[in-house]
């Protein structure tokens, strides 16, 4: 499994580097984070020490629903469901979608903070 590289940056920086690559004056290296926060303190809240057993959770067992998730790890289902949707918009987790139920992919076991 991957590792996620992760950069903090404030949004002027981010928007800066983002136009920059846009007008093709600025080219990314591949060793460049591809997730990038605000401050550590919003990375902590995605990132925190309960999302990260969630995603181990769903590394080691991979759940087959939401719903068998929640019963794996006695959270609610509709914050369960908040959680998973904000970790998926940052690249953390994939939502696959299959014929009756969503399944819940971790997509790294490591993470790289760069500040």
């Amino acid at each position: 499994m991957k590792s996620i590289k992760i950069g903090i940056m404030p949004q002027e920086k981010i928007r800066e580097r983002m136009l920059a690559i846009a007008k093709g004056e600025l080219v990314p290296k591949p060793s460049d984070p591809k997730v990038w926060f605000t401050s550590m303190r919003s990375l902590a809240q995605v990132l925190s020490d309960e999302n990260r057993q969630l995603l181990d959770v769903i590394r080691m067992e991979r759940p087959e629903s939401i719903t068998a998730l929640s019963v794996m790890t006695g959270r609610k289902q509709g914050n369960l469901s908040r959680t998973l949707k904000t970790m998926s918009r940052y690249g953390f987790v994939r939502m696959e979608r299959g014929h009756r139920c969503t399944r819940p992919i971790a997509q790294a076991e490591r993470y790289e903070i760069s500040a």
